[in-house]
């Protein structure tokens, strides 16, 4: 009997054809998503550049294989916290000002685009990480058929523990997570290609 997870060469080099940045565009300004990033980010410090790769992945039916991600999740994480967070910080500091000046404005929306470009590095970073492995089949698998709603998916790529601790939350924060993934699964679905 075949392995159904066996890395299918067709997903692949459609993978190949669709670059990362594209999507996260594509997904990002579907209704609901970034409200629901902006709150996974927030209540649960969920790296949005991961959880679109894994939404990116989806829509070409695969997924990363669960032993191959750590490194890449440490280094993309590095990045993120080392660049990317501390732009959002200043970013986030330079909103609070009462009475901001027009240079204050501007040097918020240069930080701002900085970290647009430095969200955009991350991904490229993941991008790379998924095309170049070489066999390509040591990263990534099909997604297997027999899963759970895509919320519930994309949830488990996430927040199931990586470095072997479980986050607690309070059922009201656990009751936002849900419905924020909730959100993402529906607005993935619709990108769905045929398997």
């Amino acid at each position: 009997m075949l392995d159904s997870t066996a890395l299918d060469s067709t997903r692949f080099a459609a993978l190949q054809q669709a670059p990362l940045w594209d999507f996260a565009l594509a997904f990002y300004a579907r209704p609901g998503v970034e409200q629901a990033c902006l709150a996974l980010q927030d209540i649960a410090a969920v790296d949005v550049c991961e959880l679109v790769f894994h939404g990116w992945l989806f829509t070409h039916g695969l997924e990363a294989r669960p032993e191959a991600l750590s490194a890449q999740r440490q280094s993309c994480g590095e990045w993120q916290a080392g660049v990317t967070e501390v732009l959002r910080g200043l970013r986030r500091d330079l909103k609070r000002a009462e009475r901001p000046s027009e240079t204050l404005l501007a040097l918020r929306e240069r930080i701002k685009q900085a970290e647009l470009l430095a969200e955009r590095e991350n991904l490229q970073r993941w991008q790379t990480w998924a095309w170049d492995a070489d066999p390509p089949w040591q990263r990534l698998q099909n997604k297997p058929t027999m899963s759970n709603d895509t919320g519930i998916w994309l949830q488990e790529r996430l927040l199931s523990p990586h470095d072997g601790q479980r986050s607690v939350f309070d059922e009201v924060t656990v009751e936002a997570l849900q419905d924020a993934f909730d959100v993402l699964g529906r607005q993935l679905d619709p990108l769905q290609r045929a398997r």
